[in-house]
């Protein structure tokens, strides 16, 4: 099918970026928000990042007010009801996605492409509250949403092809390099990630090396742009600890117990960049 109307439910960090991307993208987009306090601060958000784009003349400002006509808040699910694809961005919580994905059944056209963009939870277990298990995916965007390359697809037992073939073709046309990964916990990119980060936790609670040194031992070492414990404070170490502790549930996997550094550090709220402190400080 061709996707022309892109829905998105929440507009936050994630949703927003999905949102601008869609609509940077020529697609007509619907946003909800479960009121209008948080519906205008996701739109605010995204008219400032664009703004910025603008200011470093990367786009024009006939461009962002193009992008801005496209996109359409609401607080009402009902909106939803001509969209081709409902991407859902919540957060990490199953009941909740599942109750969502279950009211987008009922409100979507029986061809709509319904879509998670969980990175770690079981995209089966919301196709099921459904009539169309065959057009229940995975998508998987990577924050900030506009800047990252890679859409993960997850397909399901019961993801149809032409559901696989219209996400990737949806991927390519936001400028994504598409991966597809079967529903398994964490995926590719968290089931290789979330160990690898936890490993450099581990060292610096056991003083194997300071965090400058781990880090530099693999920015410098293997060209990669940040290191662990930098990209771990990016992204926050209590959704690091969250998805850590998913993957142990599902797997019973020693690699992914949390260090109790990690915890800890959680518990303080030390939770990377978005509280100023994390591995790191941050003004």
């Amino acid at each position: 099918m061709e996707i022309k109307k892109v829905g998105v439910v929440g507009c936050g960090t994630m949703g927003s970026g999905i949102v601008q991307l869609c609509a940077q993208s020529g697609y007509q987009v619907v946003v909800s928000e479960i009121n209008d306090q948080f519906l205008n601060k996701g739109l605010a958000s995204i008219d400032k990042v664009l703004t910025r784009i603008v200011d470093k003349g990367k786009i024009s400002q006939a461009d962002k007010d193009a992008t801005l006509g496209r996109i359409k808040g609401t607080t009402n699910a009902g909106d939803f009801g001509d969209c081709d694809l409902v991407v859902e961005a919540a957060i990490e919580n199953v009941d909740l996605k599942k109750k969502i994905i279950g009211e987008l059944d009922g409100i979507c056209r029986p061809d709509t492409i319904l879509a998670t963009n969980t990175s770690v939870l079981s995209v089966i277990d919301m196709a099921v509250v459904t009539k169309r298990m065959d057009k229940v995916v995975g998508l998987h965007f990577f924050n900030p949403v506009p800047v990252m390359k890679l859409l993960e697809i997850v397909r399901t037992i019961a993801t149809s092809d032409e559901t696989i073939a219209a996400s990737v073709e949806f991927g390519k046309s936001l400028g994504k390099t598409t991966v597809i990964a079967q529903d398994k916990p964490g995926f590719i990119v968290n089931r290789l990630w979330i160990a690898y980060v936890l490993h450099a936790v581990g060292l610096l609670e056991e003083g194997y090396a300071s965090k400058e040194d781990i880090d530099s031992a693999i920015t410098m070492g293997l060209n990669y742009p940040m290191g662990p414990l930098t990209v771990g404070d990016f992204t926050g170490l209590d959704i690091l600890l969250f998805t850590a502790d998913a993957l142990y549930a599902e797997l019973k996997d020693p690699r992914y117990i949390a260090p109790t550094l990690l915890r800890k550090m959680v518990t303080a709220g030390w939770l990377g960049r978005k509280t100023g402190k994390g591995f790191y400080e941050y003004k």
